[in-house]
This record gives C-alpha cells, structure tokens and sequence, in this order.
C-alpha cells in the first residue's frame, strides 16, 4: 500500500500531517499518499500515543480536508510566503 519512501520523505509526511495548515491532498500531491496511507504510515511510525493524539486533531479538522476548505486555492502554500517565479524570488 505505502511505495517505498527514503527517511527524509517518510520524516517530511509527517512533519506535513502534523501541520495543521496543510491538507491530505498536499501530501497526495507531492508524495502520492492518500489520506488512508498517510493515517497508516502515521500509525506505523509514531508511538501509540502520539498517534492518538495526532488522529483526534486532524478528525474533522477543515484545515486538513481541501474539500471542508471555504477557500480555495489551487496551489497549497501559506499566505505568508513568498511568491515564487522562474525559479527567482519575487521582490515585494
């Protein structure tokens, strides 16, 4: 179910699962994990009870689900960064 994945990626799904900000379709995007084989990797990698504590935070969360969103953004990156164009940092 999981593709192999170096322990950089598996170390960066889950820094971007904990994030509050940044949706499942995020990690699909780049990592080509669904929701369910992110929720296993979590599972597979954390100590029980962070899992537990992790899967009640992101249950439901809006942030978390693109499609619970009232906005809607085709790319996935904070308000607060910098626009990016032709590999050049955009000037303010």
């Amino acid at each position: 179910m999981i593709k192999e994945l170096s322990l950089l990626d598996i170390d960066r799904i889950i820094e971007m699962a904990w994030e509050d900000r940044t949706p499942f379709e995020a990690i699909e995007f780049q990592f080509g994990l669904k929701e369910q084989a992110v929720i296993s990797l979590m599972r597979n990698e954390m100590k029980p009870s962070s899992f537990k504590m992790w899967r009640s935070r992101v249950h439901g969360r809006k942030t978390k689900h693109a499609l619970l969103r009232t906005t809607k953004n085709a790319r996935f990156k904070c308000s607060r960064q910098k626009a990016i164009s032709g590999n050049k940092i955009s000037k303010r």
